[in-house]
Parts: C-alpha cells; structure tokens; sequence
C-alpha cells in the first residue's frame, strides 16, 4: 500500500482533465463565492478559502498613516500554514487605470509607481496581510482589493478608503462657463484640490450644497446640486437633487468645475495687517510672515474642519477675495454657514486683506 498511493498519486497528475496538484485537488467548479459583509470564500478539496475586510467605508485625512485590514483563513482551519502570493491594487475609477500597489511572497516585497516607498504589508497575526499607506495623499482615495493566491485557487476582498473633504464650486476668473474638462482639473490642482466625484458632490447635497451653476465632475459628467427647486434653476416642477447633464466632450464643452478639498495639516489665519492690501502686497505679506498666501481649498478645508470664522475679506492666491463665517451673523453675509465671496476684483484694489497658509 506504502507505494501504491505515490504511484497513484502520479498517474493522477498526469491524466487529462483533473485538476492540477499541489497538495490539495481543486474542484472544477467556477471558484467560490462572494458572500458580501467584507467574506469572499474559494472551496478545494471541501476547504474553503475566506478572505475578509471591512463592509464599512475607512475616512482618514491628507498626510496620515492608515491601514486597510485584510485578512484570510481556511475552513476548517489547516494544521500547518501554506505559502500564500498577496496582491494589492487599485481599482479603475473614473477613467484612471489600475494601480498595483504591492505584490508578497513571504517576506519578499515589491510596490509600484507612487506607492513606492509609501506602503508596507502588515502581518503582525498570523494570516493577515493588510496594507499600510503612509502619507496620504489626495489621490489615493478610492477602492482597494485584497488578493490572496493560494496555487491555483484566489480569493480577494474590497477596502474602500475616503479621504475627509469638502466640496465646493469653482469658476473661471473671467466668468461662468469657461473651462473644459482639462482646464477643470488643472484649476481644481491649483487650488489644493482635485475634481470631485459624484459620490463626493452626492454626499455634499445631503449636507446641504445649493448650487445652481452646472461643474464637471471626476468621470467628465456635468452636474449640479438643488435643495431647493426654483424657477431658474431648473424650474419648480422638478424634486430637489443632483441634476445632471451627462458626460459632455472633454476639450469642446464648456462649464465650472466642482472641487474636493481635504482637511488640512497646516493653519490658515487672516493676517492682521495695519493697512488693506493691493493683490501683490498681500503675496509679500504673508512670505514676510513666513508663509504663503492661501488657496482657494485650503480656505474651504480651514473653514469646513477648523470652524474658521472672519468677517474680513481677504485675497487669495487665485486673485480672488472671500471670507469664511462659520457662525452666521448680522452685518456678516448670508444667514448661512459658508465662504462668501467677492469676485475677482481688480489686483492694485487696496479693499481687502489677506489669508495666509502655514504648513507643518
């Protein structure tokens, strides 16, 4: 019997049709099943592969570390461990390609593009294989899958990680309508920021943005948030909601642009000044201050996250002059919270003073 079973075993192997052999016999069945709840399962020779993750959408913010759990195991539990390949990347979205991000094999490690050097595998208990992100970035939010290769069998489960961030609307110093989707992205990066997404627009309405100008969006669609139905701004006989245009060209169309901005790390302050300041002064202010004059983003983040509130209007790096009220008042704008603003007044203007950026 002892040498029967390996000249079994190798006649097996070598016969068209069945699975391959590592030490365990694959069915032929489609592989496993996604069970949802963060459990996706692949079954070999009546063992089941179980990768898991977390349901829940993780939030952190632009500069912090975070890890994306990832965890797999056997049913029933095997007596000794298996070599495993563990895979990371970053799912398309919004017409961005996949990223990978990290490949293991055992202790061996490799990461990719702007993840290098960024990122670790995690496996501080035995079988998890999660990922630690240092120095978040505002373009590494997203979607995550967690891969888990054992032989011919995979099992992967989805993180999804949200960067804590406010949205708001931009226009074209030279008024509404003027960029196309490209100019969209780059006037969004100049002001610490990136274009929103719909998810980010979406939940933005929910806390109450009214905008009746149409913006690009991350995927190219146009589109723009309604609390409240009015005549010129779509009309009375439409509900409240996101309206949208669709996708629009690229390069031929033109509208605003909505941006999502992140929390900061470093202090926006509006500079006591003695005099108000011409556009160029204001610049010179700020370095003289040992700092840099403000974004239009990083203005939204400091009033959205920070609670900053001042009646002053003050330039911004883009030439124009705003002011963030966190606690409405009389003789200090609308009766709602928000960054108001002025325009784009003339730079030799002497009206205003200036917010400053300090970064840590």
């Amino acid at each position: 019997m002892g040498l029967r079973l390996p000249i079994l075993l190798l006649l097996l192997c070598c016969v068209s049709g069945l699975p391959f052999y590592n030490g365990f016999y694959y069915s032929n069945r489609p592989n496993g099943r996604n069970l949802g709840n963060g459990y996706s399962e692949g079954i070999f020779n009546g063992v089941k592969l179980v990768v898991e993750t977390p349901e829940e959408t993780l939030f952190s913010h632009r500069g912090a570390n975070v890890t994306l759990p990832c965890r797999y195991h056997y049913e029933p539990a095997l007596a000794s461990p298996r070599p495993v390949r563990i895979k990371w990347w970053k799912l398309s979205e919004n017409g961005v390609p996949e990223q990978d991000v990290l490949v293991a094999i055992g202790l061996r490690q490799r990461t990719f593009g702007d993840y290098r050097g960024r990122v670790r595998l995690r496996q501080d208990r035995a079988r998890e294989v999660s990922l630690e992100i240092r120095d978040l970035r505002l373009e590494d939010y997203g979607r995550y899958r967690c891969e888990v290769i054992d032989g011919l069998e995979d099992e992967s489960g989805l993180v999804e990680l949200e960067l804590r961030g406010v949205v708001f609307p931009y226009q074209h110093p030279q008024g509404r309508y003027k960029f196309n989707f490209h100019e969209a992205q780059q006037a969004c990066e100049e002001q610490d920021a990136v274009v929103a997404s719909f998810e980010q627009l979406f939940r933005a309405w929910e806390e109450g943005l009214d905008w009746c100008n149409a913006g690009w969006l991350q995927d190219a669609s146009v589109q723009y948030p309604v609390t409240q139905a009015r005549r010129p701004c779509g009309g009375l006989g439409l509900a409240p909601g996101v309206r949208s245009y669709g996708p629009r060209h690229r390069r031929l169309h033109r509208y605003d642009v909505f941006c999502f901005a992140v929390a900061l790390r470093g202090q926006v302050y509006y500079l006591e000044h003695p005099e108000k300041l011409t556009l160029a002064e204001a610049r010179e202010a700020c370095r003289e201050d040992g700092a840099q004059i403000a974004k239009v983003g990083q203005l939204f983040a400091a009033w959205k996250f920070r609670g900053l509130d001042r009646c002053d209007a003050g330039w911004l790096a883009d030439g124009s002059a705003r002011y963030p009220v966190a606690h409405p008042r009389s003789n200090c704008g609308a009766l709602e919270p928000g960054v108001r603003s002025f325009g784009f007044p003339d730079p030799h203007s002497r009206q205003y003073g200036v917010y400053c950026y300090r970064p840590r």
